[in-house]
């Protein structure tokens, strides 16, 4: 095997990885039996490693967001002096810096050597932001104390979702992002529980408000949970320090036989060239706005406890009723995850649900009664079901170069949260207790989701077509440099990894 060309441009840092590399492959090579009992012992070490400690980062990130709208329920407007617009706009202003932020976040993160560090730091602050949110005393205080929340947080979700795509392949990545994604759904039956708790209890001690309670306690366990992420959170398969080095090997193999090449950047392969790579390519382009006008539709989640209120019970009741229908989308989302994953496919997985939350609206628009409007609140909830699997369809589009898909994956999540921004000033207060124009709003916004889905889907279908009748391809420049390291960590000719590269289809 003659790789001399791609050997020769080896940092230091590949230098060591290559040592490490053929010390194992100096070892007889493990049959087929023994190399899936090692796969599944690495892949089980790193969900009990990396999966609990994204799950209870991801329910503190969506709490410590979502509190203003619970914060509503005991005092909070008034207390701040706040009209309803500028409710709406303290809302809607985190997604302003939020949004545009994810891009730039992603873009870092694929670029720094320990994610595990980069995260931590990230979840200490906001969780420091979120507490100071506490003591604000006005309209201008919490503003501030917003804008700046959505900076930090915003490295977070498709940060986590790009991590997650460096470790696990792509017929495994759905469950895992669903797992992760059901933190937001137990952090509204989680969350809600919890809020009951410190707004029933805490009113009054030591002179505060029980809202303001809520932020300072959740801004607190947020910033332990931060320093925690620093020493428990892997970092990349090359160089997370509690792999062997075989382990190491192992979890980078299993990437590059997923696509046929590394899961490397090359030289050429920039933060920059990366995002140019991204945003001109017409599938991201689809799937950014599929993703913005979904958030639109998913924008009744921020207001879950005020739809609830509207059946009429007190504070407390209204929250533990509002946590029952995330508990039971918990379970749907893991299912549907899990049956992505045998299937291989996305687009059923995704907008079925969204035809379940169509129906969900028009329930409540149809009629009055508690058991019709209260039954509605499971199918609106249920709605989330598919949401995990937009950000994995994206990865699984667009799989290499990673500088490609975080940007892609930035651009999706970031630009689609453009949707709750919008969705903030959907869900007026005098639109209210019946909401039906904001229910209309996001029924519209689900029926466009389903086209554009389908939109997304025929275009796979046509390039694997192309795919399937294209001949070997002669390949230069980056792809060749991935798809050489593909064969070096394998131990095969270039040729070899040539076929095993053309194997690649696009799921859908």
């Amino acid at each position: 095997m003659s790789l001399s060309s791609k050997n020769n441009s080896l940092s230091k840092h590949d230098a060591k990885e290559c040592v490490d590399i053929q010390e194992v492959q100096s070892d007889n090579v493990p049959d087929p039996l023994s190399r899936i009992r090692t796969e599944r012992a690495l892949t089980r070490k790193l969900d009990w490693r990396l999966m609990p400690m994204l799950i209870l980062i991801y329910i503190l990130n969506y709490m410590d967001r979502a509190s203003v709208a619970t914060a509503r329920l005991q005092g909070f407007e008034k207390d701040l002096g706040l009209s309803d617009i500028q409710y709406d706009t303290v809302l809607a202003i985190l997604y302003a810096s939020y949004a545009p932020m994810q891009v730039l976040c992603n873009m870092v993160l694929n670029k720094v050597p320990r994610p595990s560090i980069y995260i931590g730091v990230c979840v200490v602050l906001w969780g420091v932001i979120s507490a100071l949110t506490g003591v604000t005393q006005n309209y201008t205080g919490v503003m501030v104390c917003r804008v700046l929340l959505g900076v930090p947080e915003a490295a977070f979700y498709p940060g986590a979702t790009y991590l997650l795509s460096r470790w696990y392949t792509r017929k495994e990545l759905a469950f895992r992002a669903s797992i992760l994604v059901c933190g937001v759904m137990i952090s509204n039956a989680f969350g809600a529980l919890m809020a009951a708790g410190v707004l029933r209890r805490m009113e009054g001690v030591k002179g505060l408000a029980a809202w303001r309670w809520l932020f300072i306690i959740e801004g607190c366990i947020t910033v332990v949970v931060g320093f925690m992420t620093m020493f428990i959170l892997p970092d990349y398969p090359h160089n997370t320090r509690w792999l062997s080095s075989s382990e190491r090997h192992l979890a980078q193999m299993r990437l590059a036989e997923d696509t046929g090449e590394a899961d490397n950047d090359s030289s050429e392969d920039s933060a920059w060239a990366g995002l140019k790579m991204a945003i001109t390519d017409v599938k991201v382009q689809l799937f950014m706005l599929m993703s913005c006008v979904g958030y639109l539709g998913l924008s009744f989640i921020v207001f879950f406890p005020t739809l609830t209120a509207t059946l009429g019970f007190s504070t407390t009741i209204t929250l533990l009723l509002a946590a029952t229908p995330w508990a039971v989308t918990a379970i749907t989302c893991m299912l549907n995850a899990w049956s992505a994953d045998r299937t291989g496919e996305r687009f059923m997985h995704i907008t079925l649900w969204m035809c379940i939350g169509i129906v969900g609206y028009i329930i409540p628009m149809s009629t009055s009664s508690f058991g019709g409007r209260f039954f509605s609140l499971f199918l609106l909830g249920a709605s989330a079901t598919g949401y995990p699997l937009w950000i994995v369809w994206v990865a699984n589009t667009v799989p290499r170069p990673p500088a490609k898909r975080a940007a892609a994956i930035g651009l999706t999540n970031g630009f689609g949260t453009l949707g709750l921004l919008f969705g903030s000033f959907v869900w007026k207060a005098k639109w209210g207790p019946t909401y039906h124009k904001s229910m209309l709003i996001g029924l519209c916004a689900f029926v466009l989701f389903i086209a554009i889905a389908f939109m997304v889907r025929q275009i796979l279908i046509r390039e694997n077509h192309a795919l399937d009748a294209q001949e070997l391809p002669l390949l230069e420049g980056p792809l060749r440099e991935r798809v050489e390291e593909f064969a070096r960590l394998e131990g095969i000719t270039f040729e070899e990894a040539l076929v095993r590269k053309k194997g690649f289809r696009y799921v859908y």
